[in-house]
């Protein structure tokens, strides 16, 4: 198959917020291919190990390349993104600092590391290098409230769920006209948690193609990959996370296989996984 690149939306097209006052910075058609260019989560300002994250301006962590306006879409459609590359920089960063990430508490100073790439590595020191899989972290549609581009929810939003690759299909619910959506973060290896704030944070480009799906726009977030469907679940307490994500799941396998709620219930209990992405948001 031919991919047609129709356009490229370059790093100097971006956003820090999600919201109903986005101003377009591209108008594609459904079905549309096109490459989106990114700054890393801290907007390019660390460059070296001397440059750490108490020195940063935070009101420019996390900017998202776009918006993009989809033409055709809705409110109460899906937005379809498919992810067809991403090409990322030949080094990245990850930084600590006190009080930030699950044991912020035991952080004396803050501390910055330089990875470089090769050959599918990141080099993470003299001994140790792991493999690359990059990622997106941030990347979501137009919200009905004005929402910073560093929290989740129901729009996407930074996310962090290192799923969401090549390969993979993420589904969003729009809420307004031409969807608007936007994306950034990357990284080139997140674990599951982030645990201590930051993935490796890196620039790059990321392909996609985009398509709306009438009148199918889901509560929250799905992302869909080669072996299952995911439900991405965001609340400011977790065990009411994974409540609500399980009773979406167990009501999406009930309806889908036609049968009572109570053997959907017990049919997730076996083959329906509870994940978390990340903690730190």
């Amino acid at each position: 198959m031919v991919i047609h690149m129709v356009m490229i939306v370059s790093e100097e097209h971006y956003i820090y917020h999600f919201g109903p006052d986005l101003v377009p910075a591209a108008f594609v058609n459904r079905g549309d291919v096109l490459k989106l260019r990114t700054k890393d989560a801290f907007s390019n300002q660390i460059k070296k190990e001397g440059d750490l994250l108490t020195e940063i301006d935070f009101s420019k962590v996390n900017p998202a390349t776009g918006p993009v306006y989809v033409k055709g879409a809705k409110k109460g459609d899906a937005l379809r993104i498919k992810i067809l590359d991403i090409e990322i920089n030949d080094w990245g960063v990850v930084s600590i600092t006190p009080n930030g990430g699950v044991l912020g508490k035991m952080v004396e100073k803050p501390k910055t590391r330089i990875c470089k790439l090769k050959d599918g590595y990141i080099i993470f020191n003299n001994k140790l290098r792991i493999k690359s899989n990059p990622m997106i972290g941030v990347i979501g549609v137009a919200s009905e409230e004005r929402v910073s581009c560093g929290v989740p929810g129901r729009h996407g939003g930074n996310m962090d769920t290192n799923l969401i690759g090549k390969g993979a299909t993420l589904y969003l619910p729009v809420f307004q006209e031409g969807g608007l959506f936007a994306l950034g973060d990357l990284h080139a290896v997140m674990a599951d948690g982030e645990v201590c704030v930051t993935g490796c944070e890196i620039r790059g480009e990321v392909t996609v193609e985009v398509d709306t799906l009438p009148s199918l726009a889901p509560q929250w977030p799905v992302v869909e990959t080669q072996d299952a469907f995911y439900i991405i679940m965001s609340h400011e307490n977790i065990n009411s996370a994974i409540e609500e994500a399980v009773e979406l799941g167990v009501r999406a396998l009930q309806r889908s296989n036609a049968i009572p709620w109570e053997d959907a219930y017990m049919l997730g209990s076996l083959i329906m996984d509870v994940e978390i992405s990340q903690l730190v948001d």
